[in-house]
């Protein structure tokens, strides 16, 4: 009798590790050494020419004393404020809008999300078209009716909100799949008995629908945060962090530090001083998890 080979009989307990070998490697040379190096270039001084200089806590010492950066910081807090409630809101809507089983209804989501797979640079060029103060688009409209437009990113109080709704608009569409998804898990059945019992669809979507959609909720939160905080295409292709600072957030500022100053170390700090506001704010939205993030049962 002829025994048959395995066909696994070349498999080592080595084996598996083989495998992962490539991504780990990857992970090593292209994630951990450059976290490792830029959390110590965020304790020197360092030009891109010569040795770093090593200065301690320097870096965020002035960073902390600045009131310039200080004005960066509140700037990104209020951008990311704005794009998580808008966004989310957005994206809610639409997910409730196509939630429909009707011809065509994959066209109009196609439509929808379009905008987040597409460049944001070219994203923000359309958009400083269309809010033009002169031709633009929108601009035009709003002196069609009588009303004195206003200039969306030359006024200071307006350019940090402007950039923050066309990031909205941008990337709802993808907070809308994620909604989608969820909205898939809510039983119909307990919603016509809702409607049977005498509810109104504000009843139903309140009592039945939010509740069941609080893990998705904290999901698409949790990403949002983190989402929030990378605005660096919009801001460099429509503002430049212009008019005077007012729309510069912390990513927009490690590019100005590390590539048009050339303070690097100064520019590492930064981006350490936005991972700790990164990580804080997860870290909260899951301690908030346990009261609101419910699976339905």
């Amino acid at each position: 009798m002829i025994r048959r080979k395995h066909p696994l009989s070349w498999h080592t307990p080595l084996s598996p590790y083989i495998f992962l070998l490539p991504t780990i490697i990857g992970l090593i040379v292209f994630r951990l050494i450059p976290i490792g190096a830029s959390f110590y270039l965020s304790f020197t001084d360092w030009t891109l020419l010569g040795d770093p200089l090593f200065v301690g806590l320097e870096n965020y010492r002035e960073a902390f004393r600045d009131k310039a950066f200080i004005t960066v910081i509140l700037n990104t807090l209020e951008f990311s404020l704005i794009y998580i409630a808008g966004a989310m809101a957005l994206g809610l809507i639409y997910a409730l809008l196509i939630n429909v089983q009707i011809k065509g209804i994959a066209a109009f989501r196609a439509v929808i999300y379009l905008p987040v797979v597409t460049s944001a640079v070219a994203v923000g060029i359309v958009w400083m078209w269309m809010l033009g103060p002169t031709y633009g688009l929108i601009n035009r409209g709003i002196e069609a009716i009588g009303i004195t437009p206003p200039y969306w990113f030359q006024d200071a109080n307006l350019v940090l909100k402007s950039v923050s709704m066309v990031q909205v608009w941008k990337m709802a569409g993808y907070y809308m799949i994620l909604f989608l998804a969820g909205l898939k898990q809510v039983p119909k059945d307990t919603l016509d008995a809702a409607i049977v019992d005498g509810a109104t669809p504000f009843q139903s979507f309140f009592r039945i629908t939010l509740p069941i959609l609080s893990p998705t909720s904290f999901f698409v939160l949790t990403v949002a945060i983190i989402d929030s905080f990378k605005n660096f295409e919009l801001i460099y292709s429509m503002t430049k962090g212009g008019p005077q600072n007012h729309s510069t957030t912390l990513v927009y500022s490690v590019y100005v530090n590390a590539f048009v100053h050339y303070r690097v170390g100064f520019a590492a700090t930064v981006a350490y001083v936005l991972l700790m506001f990164v990580g804080a704010l997860t870290i909260v939205n899951f301690i908030v998890k346990r009261r609101w993030a419910r699976p339905w049962e």
